[in-house]
């Protein structure tokens, strides 16, 4: 956006516009709005961009990593990019409390659904490594490490993500060989864009968003609002008779 500044000693002309300066500002809107529209259509287009795609190997059934107990009374899905800044806001504010209160106590699991936007350049890059730390039980430490340090290994803050990112899967004590042929092999890239796939299913559009049951919740969640919506959910399955 321009800086605009008062004009000094010159009152009655203030705001006033010469035709070619109004023919500029009406380029600049013209850009903007084509600039805003592109922008619009790779954050919905699931294939915009997509060098990171893999159309040769097989269709897997979605699944993605769970933190909490089997017996607990609700199962509540996440769908969200490493590299999503709301999504690393709920990692680092909302999800702490999340699991002290909820997931610790038996109350809910969550289920952490992957949905790389290639409107993010580094995002791939992120979820491959943690389905690879995942192989040695560290899927969870890295999702935690990856959110904490997301404006260190993002695309605007570098052009080799695996070599950062690998340093946080060393000082989490991983076997590095073993995690590194992972994520060049792309061992998980099948299951990644099973996931991606199974968001479009549901109609799922933007990062994060929750599934409570039969209620689905786009976007930034408090404590207080998830808690909320836990209880709501947990009411409906009381009311369906479901256990």
């Amino acid at each position: 956006m321009a800086k605009t500044t008062p004009n000094s000693g010159r009152a009655g002309t203030r705001g006033a516009k010469s035709p070619a300066k109004r023919g500029f500002y009406i380029v600049i809107l013209i850009v903007a709005v084509l600039g805003i529209g592109g922008l619009s259509y790779m954050a919905t287009s699931p294939r915009a961009g997509a060098n990171q795609w893999d159309s040769t190997l097989p269709k897997l059934t979605a699944m993605g990593h769970v933190e909490g107990s089997d017996s607990a009374r609700l199962e509540v899905l996440e769908f969200a990019d490493f590299e999503c800044p709301v999504c690393g806001q709920f990692a680092t504010l909302t999800e702490p409390d999340i699991r002290t209160h909820l997931i610790d106590s038996g109350v809910i699991r969550m289920r952490f659904m992957d949905f790389p936007l290639n409107i993010h350049r580094n995002t791939w890059n992120a979820h491959r490594a943690a389905w690879c730390a995942g192989d040695q039980g560290r899927f969870w430490q890295l999702h935690d490490v990856l959110f904490n340090q997301q404006d260190k290994w993002n695309g605007e803050a570098t052009g080799n993500p695996d070599g950062v990112i690998a340093d946080y899967a060393k000082a989490l004590g991983l076997n590095m060989d073993q995690f590194n042929k992972c994520v060049s092999d792309r061992k998980y890239q099948a299951q990644l864009q099973a996931n991606e796939q199974e968001a479009e299913r549901r109609g799922i559009n933007q990062t994060p968003t929750f599934v409570f049951g039969t209620k689905v919740v786009p976007g930034y969640l408090t404590y207080d609002q998830f808690k909320a919506e836990v209880e709501q959910a947990l009411a409906r399955q009381a009311g369906s008779g479901k256990q």
